[in-house]
This record gives C-alpha cells, structure tokens and sequence, in this order.
C-alpha cells in the first residue's frame, strides 16, 4: 500500500510499504527534509502531523524534550506514516541530498581492532560504494531494535567497500551487537548516503579537521578527500583520545604527506608515561593554534561535549562563518 505525504508547502511525495521512516523516504524522494543524525538524538527532523495516522517507533527518543511531546511535536526519522497525511514542516534545499540515497544488502568481510573497544569493519555490496566523504549510513545491528547511525572512514569507491569505525560503548545495545553477533561473511542492509558534514572540496582554504572518540572515522575519510585532491591547502588534524593507545588516526590514514599536520592531544595519560605530546582537552589544543578562520575550512566530529565546545570556540569566540564550520556529533 502507498501513502500519499503532504507538506503544507504544496510538496508531496508517496511513502511505499517498504520505506522505514518519513525521514528517509521523503529524502530518498529528493527532499530537503531538516535533519542531523537520523536515529532520535539530534531533533532536528521536528515536525506536526496537521492530519492523517502516524505511528511513531520510538517514543521515548531523546531528540523531543517532553513540553515539545506535549505539544504534538514529532520526530520524522521516528514516524512512519499509517495513512494518507499532511505535515507540516519547513523544507530547505540545504537539506536535499547531495548524493542520492539507496538501501543496499551488503556482507562483513574483515574486522580489526584500531584501539581497545574500537573498532573498524569492512563491508562490501555489489553496487558502488557512493557518498561523499564525512558521510554516514544507517545500519540495523543484529538482534536489536532501531536503527544506528556510523560514518564511513574511507572515500567512496567503484568496488563497493564500505568502512565504518565503531565504539564499543558500555551498555550500548546496538554497537555491543556489532562487535558480539556480526560474523565475517554476515549480512547486514546499508541505508546511504547521509549527513552534510562532509567534504566541500574548497580548492584555496586550509582545512582543520578535529575529532573525538569514533569522530575519527569521517575525519580520516575528509583527510583522505583533501589529500587525494591535492592543492596548495595545509590539513591540520587534531585527535583527541584518553591514552595514547586510543590514537586512531595513523592506523586509519598511515604514511606521510608534507600538507598533513598530526596534533593528537591526550586527557589522561598517566603521569610519567613516555608520551612527550600535547595533553588535555582537544579543544584547548585547537584553541592555542589561533587559526585564522576567514582562510581556514572546520570539520569537527565526536561525543556532544567536544562538539560543544568547538561550536563555542569557533563560532560565539573566533566568529568563524557558518559556512566554513562543519559539524558531526556523536549521540
């Protein structure tokens, strides 16, 4: 059975039996539907339902606060229509897809540790691997409701191979699920592309790219970008990491390149260890750098504290413009 969606905006578009949420169809139709993580978190996708059935899939999702639930507010990448219906909500052609998004069946075929509870797996699909790096796709662990978001740490490719880097978080049901019940040569459906803070391309501005936790997964795949389109631009990168076995970055992009800048900054490396680097918080390192903003692209992704504080150096203090700030947070 299809739905008909009706924006108050006169857009339209049919949702089909095998669409999972209004957020994913109504982009997958070519809409500027706002949105940001696509799994609850963020809750960027807000709408009200004007008329129709809608059956929310989550309703306890972190991305409404409950004054908004009160209010009738709902989140699209939790909703899925039941019935013909109209929504209201403001589109905006900075939210249309940049590249067209597709449900793909798709197979592990390598798994390796880069750091104690995180790690890098390795899928492939018959179709090409297309997005635009600094993107991420929606999987559904096995054995667990919902869906996860995860960025894909390499650059989009004709051979269908797929990298996404995963953080073991305690008590995460749907990431202990990928590291326990994921075997090589399992089966798993990737939903991509999606995000927009992702590589812009800008041939003249220095990047600085800045990133936390699995945050380092988009990040290598921006720096990846950058160095593969080449130019006079410097690419500074700053990891952020408790102990120096956390350290990703080299693992993910290793050999060396005169236009790269590693600045990896520790916040609790014991005392006394060999490491002679930079310690304390990765915002503090990036804010002692002083870079000027107007030459300079911002790509930063992590847990909400480090994106926090970024957005509150680079935007409320170096007035950075808007444009020029990228920006991926980890839920």
């Amino acid at each position: 059975m299809t739905h008909r969606v009706q924006f108050e905006s006169g857009e339209s578009f049919a949702f089909c039996d095998d669409e999972d949420t209004l957020l994913r169809a109504a982009l997958r139709a070519g809409l500027g539907f706002p949105n940001d993580c696509g799994v609850g978190g963020c809750g960027n996708c807000r709408f009200e339902l004007v008329s129709g059935d809608m059956e929310t899939l989550w309703p306890e999702a972190p991305g409404l606060s409950e004054r908004e639930r009160r209010r009738g507010r709902r989140l699209a990448c939790q909703s899925r229509p039941a019935s013909a219906c109209v929504v209201k909500v403001r589109l905006s052609d900075e939210y249309r897809p940049a590249v067209p998004g597709l449900r793909l069946a798709a197979r592990l075929t390598d798994r390796r540790e880069i750091a104690p509870g995180m790690g890098e797996f390795t899928f492939h699909t018959e179709a090409p691997a297309r997005f635009l790096a600094g993107q991420f796709a929606i999987l559904h662990p096995p054995g667990v409701d919902g869906a996860r978001a995860y960025s894909m740490s390499n650059l989009p490719n004709e051979a269908g191979e797929w990298r996404f880097v995963i953080r073991r978080a305690p008590g995460g049901r749907g990431s202990n699920a990928m590291f326990d019940r994921l075997a090589i040569g399992d089966a798993v459906t990737i939903d991509a592309p999606y995000g927009r803070a992702h590589w812009r391309g800008d041939p003249v501005r220095d990047v600085v790219c800045v990133a936390g936790g699995s945050g380092i997964g988009p990040i290598a795949a921006i720096v990846q970008a950058a160095l593969r389109d080449g130019g006079e631009r410097r690419i500074h990168v700053f990891e952020g990491a408790r102990t120096e076995a956390d350290l990703c970055f080299r693992k993910l992009v290793p050999g060396e390149s005169p236009a790269l800048v590693y600045a990896p900054a520790l916040s609790a490396e014991a005392e006394g260890s060999a490491w002679a680097g930079a310690r304390g918080f990765i915002h503090a390192h990036v804010e002692a750098h002083a870079f000027p903003v107007e030459r300079c692209e911002f790509y930063f992704a992590g847990p909400p504290p480090m994106i926090e504080a970024m957005n509150d150096l680079l935007v409320m203090r170096w007035r950075a413009p808007l444009a020029q700030v990228h920006t991926d947070k980890f839920f």
